[in-house]
């Protein structure tokens, strides 16, 4: 494969279910070794978009390439793809070490270098000592690893993962990113991750492509997608977003003065606004608010006062409600148990950075 062509193109790519269009005209190319995760609610053709990768669906309109070849219809245990499901698929009357080699013996690879590979690929999870328990005798993240054994084991060229961290707890599921992630770039192989968890997506992914109602509606890496949310559900459905739709009312040079219905007014930078928009709906995330006891020189310096306070361990989530009647939602460090804290009916003041101010509809 020349290293300017994908791993994984998709052209066009559309697929119904009756008069529901599950994916919508989606173009889009994976290069080789990249980790890339379909990010979005249930029900947005994340799903979807995955099978049709794995060839569990055929698209209607449009083409599926792996590695230049036109696998739209080929079915897949004909693509160089493999897959680990939410629910793991163990077999449950195999021993870790047969269940890993399932997918060689159906290949028919010879008994000693599958012998080689199977103790490989539980190296690279960690598992070499529990090679000969069953499933049931293992924790829900040592079955995973299985899983994610038993799918690398045939040496596939891409590895698709739907959901595969959904059913462990918090802190194990934190540990499964990490080392998930640590894995994928060992090995090289271009991973396809899908989930609903934006956190998920931010901690492990090279880039990140947020679907909507079966469209992409932004690709591109974690720092792209959380700081430059190009769309209104791109900003809302990645981490926490104050929305504030507004009138611009002036332009000068590089910024713009837009007004909020409450009458409060911003300065905004200018570049991303069109010269002949009227109006904005602007994004700024809750941590970007800074919050002072006495106003500080600057554009967008206004008074508030703390209608809600909630003790979140590491920050304090305040809701604030400006003079002119804006509510805003503001996170806040605690960096120590000692520190004087902002509490509900304090008056403060509010500074929005001007490179904080994030447009994300023009009209």
């Amino acid at each position: 494969m020349s290293s300017s062509q994908p791993m994984i193109e998709l052209r066009g790519v559309t697929k119904r279910f009756g008069g529901f269009t599950a994916v919508n005209d989606v173009s889009l190319t994976v290069k080789a070794g990249e980790f890339l995760t379909l990010l979005g609610p249930s029900g947005c053709g994340k799903t979807t978009l995955l099978r049709l990768l794995a060839g569990f669906e055929m698209p209607d309109e449009g083409l599926v390439l792996l590695d230049g070849e036109d696998v739209s219809h080929v079915p897949p245990y004909r693509r160089s793809v493999n897959q680990v499901f939410q629910s793991y698929a163990l077999f449950p009357h195999l021993t870790v070490r047969e269940n890993v080699g399932f997918g060689l013996r159906m290949q028919q690879v010879p008994t000693a270098e599958a012998a080689d590979r199977i103790v490989e690929a539980l190296r690279m999870v960690s598992l070499v000592e529990q090679a000969d328990k069953y499933p049931h005798q293992m924790s829900g993240g040592q079955r995973q690893r299985v899983a994610l054994a038993r799918a690398i084991v045939p040496r596939p060229k891409v590895l698709l993962l739907d959901e595969p961290l959904s059913a462990l707890d918090a802190k194990l599921r934190h540990g499964m990113q990490l080392e998930l992630k640590r894995l994928q770039r060992k090995l090289g192989m271009t991973f396809v991750f899908v989930t609903h968890d934006q956190e998920e997506a931010l901690t492990m992914s090279d880039r990140i492509a947020v679907i909507n109602k079966g469209r992409i509606e932004q690709l591109g890496n974690a720092s792209e997608i959380y700081h430059r949310p190009r769309t209104a559900f791109a900003a809302d459905f990645i981490g926490q977003a104050n929305l504030l739709e507004s009138t611009v009312i002036s332009r000068n040079g590089t910024t713009a003065r837009i007004r909020l219905a409450t009458g409060l007014e911003l300065v905004i930078a200018r570049a991303e606004l069109p010269d002949t928009a009227t109006s904005a709906l602007v994004s700024i995330r809750p941590e970007k608010i800074h919050i002072s006891r006495t106003p500080v020189t600057a554009e967008n310096v206004f008074p508030a006062r703390i209608d809600e306070e909630i003790f979140q361990g590491a920050t304090d989530s305040l809701q604030l409600v400006t003079d002119q009647g804006t509510r805003l939602h503001a996170l806040v460090a605690n960096e120590s148990a000692t520190q004087e804290a902002f509490h509900e009916g304090d008056k403060v003041y509010c500074n929005l950075h001007l490179d904080d101010l994030v447009i994300v509809q023009a009209e």
